[in-house]
């Protein structure tokens, strides 16, 4: 028998989930529109389940250690990109097709508009995931939340049938996840989500 807790919870995902799916089934013109609306939604739905303000914690150290994740995270996927266009790695293969597709969904447009969507990404996939999915599975898995929220971000992500996709928001919102299993400080999550955002779809792309 479900809590009422938990019943609101699952509500949550469940819109969460559905205005995130509608990102990638909507035409790809559209998708910087629909993402503002996935993530808009995110933050709405956190604020209405969490005390929001809570959420944040600022301290260098903590601010200090998201740039460090964030440089850990890009620095990660270099050597994988790298790794994969140079090694014959078995059940590891990267279509260009799929690389192509995402970065095509956030290139275009003025500078200042892609900024505002990963600005957007950022705060709101933070919002959710870290600051109230990992919470609420911290209560009973501990570090193992931080896991299971970036595998449940994953499994939603199976929606753009790129298993790039899939596999790069795995990795990423563990490494955002352990950050702020360690911090308790959302401010530290989203900087390094943001920063490593601007890095990597705009100031120096890993392709």
């Amino acid at each position: 028998m479900l809590s009422f807790l938990d019943r609101v919870q699952a509500a949550g995902f469940l819109i969460v989930a559905l205005t995130l799916i509608e990102t990638f089934v909507i035409p790809p013109s559209y998708f910087k529109l629909g993402s503002i609306v996935s993530t808009v939604c995110m933050v709405c739905v956190t604020v209405l389940l969490v005390k929001y303000k809570d959420l944040f914690k600022p301290s260098l150290r903590n601010l200090g250690m998201g740039l460090a994740s964030a440089a850990l995270l890009y620095g990660i996927f270099l050597l994988g990109n790298f790794a994969i266009k140079n090694y014959s790695i078995p059940f590891l293969t990267v279509s260009s097709k799929d690389e192509y597709s995402i970065y095509s969904l956030i290139g275009g447009g003025p500078l200042y508009w892609r900024v505002v969507v990963l600005a957007l990404d950022s705060v709101g996939f933070e919002s959710y995931f870290r600051g109230n999915l990992l919470n609420y599975f911290r209560l009973r898995m501990r570090v193992g939340a931080a896991f299971l929220s970036a595998g449940v971000d994953a499994l939603i992500h199976f929606s753009s049938f790129n298993p790039l996709f899939v596999i790069t928001t795995l990795i990423a919102d563990s490494a955002w996840g352990v950050t702020y299993y360690y911090t308790q400080d959302l401010s530290s999550c989203v900087l390094s989500h943001f920063v490593w955002d601007v890095a990597i779809f705009i100031v120096a792309p890993i392709r």
